[in-house]
């Protein structure tokens, strides 16, 4: 803990709004926001459509709809949802103001406006924040893998600028979030340097670590943060067959297969620390300077050479992110995890599980990433889903971090199977849980588990049952580039998964199987719309069933990533290999075809001959027609390209 005058000093650095505002899930009759504090607040709020009567909501009507959760001493966060009695307009501007009064300085509250709180967010020519709901789901913006220390421009800026450059109602309906909103696994130590820099600030509880040789979060917070050393910390354990330094047996080998867990986030406070850094100037207020600092720790040579070049990346992507606040001030964000969101081959395969699980240390972390994906992303999809009661479990948990509380929070969040979800858009958004729901092999255990088990499958044709055409969000796509598929199949069949990320929905047979029988089914929607994001590179494929006239009309739409990129020479070889090797005259392609589908890639309009793959980080736009099919598929990049993939263009190949 701090002491009393630490603690006015730190009061003084932290900005009143660390985060936020996010939309997040809004229709006519509901409004729902996210907001991060640093100390208690009051609230009030007004929202002021322009061609309706304004709603105000008092302090003490915020305080019914509002859900603030302690996460540590100086952070506070402020889940927001409110039933609307009065529906609001739908296609036209409606402004909203929040005021925020800090609890502690008296009885007669201060009201603070995003003025002075957020001065940068607006668009110009608006006079205060914003939003419009959208009658249609006519346009939306997608984009996933949003790596910091990924030498490339950020995807977010590119969705700002559209917002700029467009009026509000041409804006499209949300903002999609298709996985690894952050990278748990994958972080640069100037990034955990500038974590530790803003969480020491913020006086979380010291969490006790299983099984760790530092057996404190406070000591790997400040005086032992392992930097590029904490692979060395992660379980290992002699029970496992399939990872990756397995060569006799006997030998201990690592829970976590990721190759670039040297800096693997760790603590419940680093988890939610890495939220605040990546979606808000804010946290960087703390400490200006962290990034120019000299570490202190022992690096080698080539260590500093990394540091340094990560420093100047990060300084850059920390410098976009009051564009970045704006844009999710504005849009209503929809969000999904994704493997990195909590570690590299999250559940790829039973025997990871079974591995990961069984040992305290993993299934901490696993369960830390999960209690901040509750908190930060998965409560705004669905407010109405997670009761008060838990909201409070997590700030025991969060009070009295590695205590029995936080442990039982841990076993109930990895039993809960809702955290897929509907929005009632139209036509309606459909996000499927692809990580926690799966279908384990029944043959061996170190084979990938189907990305969605027959019970999730099953409640899937439920849910689309009555509607024409749906949007439908796998974090994996649902089809993807057949020579990759074959390569992760080969690994899988040598038993080496873990290897390739071999997690592609036709991996399982079980799974591939019943989805078909889903696009299949009598009563399945006409226009299938198939958003995905994981790969690093965006394609567009349109799937037709063969031997079923009338049958429905499916577009895998794929955008990655919002900050990250394949490897370029890699990913040209591999889409030149899968054009030679699957052309519709190779005799490969008829050996291994699909047959039940015909597949038609659409190139990007700025290919090479016969490219079908777009390597450039940016984010994703789709147009969609009055009855839910694609009219325009394009990838958006920060330096204002709109790149488009020519979906009329008739340029068929059978599988």
């Amino acid at each position: 803990m701090h002491s009393a005058a630490a603690e006015s000093t730190t009061d003084n650095t932290l900005p009143l709004v660390l985060a936020g505002p996010i939309l997040r899930a809004l229709t006519p009759n509901s409004f729902t926001l996210w907001l991060a504090t640093s100390r208690p607040v009051q609230l009030q709020l007004s929202l002021l459509p322009d061609n309706s009567e304004a709603r105000h909501f008092t302090a003490l009507q915020m305080q019914h709809y509002t859900q603030s959760v302690r996460c540590a001493g100086k952070l506070f966060l402020q889940l927001i949802h409110i039933p609307l009695q009065q529906a609001l307009p739908t296609g036209s501007w409606i402004g909203y103001n929040l005021q925020l009064a800090d609890k502690s300085t008296g009885p007669q509250p201060n009201w603070l406006g995003w003025q002075q709180w957020a001065p940068d967010l607006t668009y110009p020519g608006r006079n205060k924040p914003g939003f419009v709901i959208q009658p249609k789901l006519t346009r939306l913006l997608h984009g996933s893998c949003r790596k910091p220390h990924f030498a490339a421009d950020d995807g977010l800026l590119a969705a700002d600028l559209y917002l700029q450059q467009h009026a509000p109602e041409q804006w499209p309906a949300l903002l999609l979030h298709s996985g690894d909103q952050i990278y748990a696994d994958d972080v640069a130590a100037p990034m955990l340097r500038a974590i530790h820099a803003l969480i020491n600030q913020l006086d979380f509880s010291d969490e006790d670590l299983p099984c760790s040789i530092v057996s404190q979060s406070a000591e790997l917070h400040s005086s032992k943060p392992y930097y590029y050393r904490r692979d060395t910390l992660l379980p290992k354990t002699d029970a496992s067959q399939a990872m990756l330094s397995q060569v006799f047996k006997g030998v201990k080998k690592p829970v976590f297969t990721t190759d670039s867990a040297r800096n693997h986030l760790i603590s419940l406070a680093e988890m939610l620390g890495m939220y605040l850094l990546v979606w808000s100037p804010a946290g960087w207020l703390a400490d200006a300077n962290v990034l120019s600092e000299e570490l202190s720790a022992e690096l080698t040579d080539e260590q500093q050479q990394t540091y340094q070049r990560h420093a100047d990346i990060i300084q850059q992507f920390a410098g976009g992110l009051g564009k970045v606040r704006r844009v999710l001030a504005h849009l209503p964000s929809a969000m999904i995890f994704d493997d990195h969101d909590v570690t590299d081959d999250w559940n790829l395969t039973a025997e990871w599980e079974q591995t990961a699980y069984n040992h305290d240390f993993s299934r901490r972390i696993i369960g830390n990433a999960l209690i901040s994906y509750l908190l930060c992303q998965g409560w705004g999809n669905t407010p109405q889903r997670f009761s008060p009661d838990l909201l409070h479990q997590a700030e025991l948990a969060l009070a009295n971090s590695g205590s029995s509380q936080h442990q039982q929070l841990i076993t109930d969040l990895l039993r809960f199977n809702q955290w897929h979800y509907q929005w009632p858009t139209e036509p309606p958004l459909l996000v499927l849980d692809t990580r926690t729901r799966r279908w384990r092999s029944e043959i061996n255990i170190g084979k990938p588990s189907g990305l969605l088990d027959w019970e999730a499958i099953t409640e899937l044709q439920q849910d689309l049952i009555g509607h024409d055409a749906v949007v439908l969000v796998s974090a994996a796509p649902v089809f993807g580039v057949k020579l990759i598929e074959g390569i992760q199949k080969l690994f899988s069949f040598v038993g080496k998964p873990l290897l390739v990320d071999a997690e592609n929905w036709m991996a399982h047979r079980g799974t591939a199987y019943a989805l078909m029988n889903l696009f299949r089914h009598p009563k399945t929607p006409k226009h299938f719309v198939i958003l995905s994001g994981d790969v690093h590179y965006s394609f567009v494929y349109e799937v037709n069933l063969r031997g079923q006239q009338g049958g429905p009309d499916i577009w895998q739409i794929t955008s990655s990533g919002l900050k990250n990129q394949f490897p370029t020479k890699l990913l040209d070889v591999l889409d030149r290999l899968n054009r030679w090797l699957y052309s519709p005259r190779s005799p490969l392609n008829w050996l291994t075809k699909r047959r039940s589908m015909k597949i038609v890639p659409h190139k990007p309009d700025n290919a090479k001959a016969g490219e079908r793959l777009l390597n450039q980080s940016g984010i994703g736009l789709v147009e969609l027609n009055s009855d839910g099919s694609p009219k325009r598929v394009l990838q958006l990049t920060v330096k204002g390209e709109q790149i488009a993939f020519n979906i009329s263009e008739d340029d068929a190949r059978w599988e």
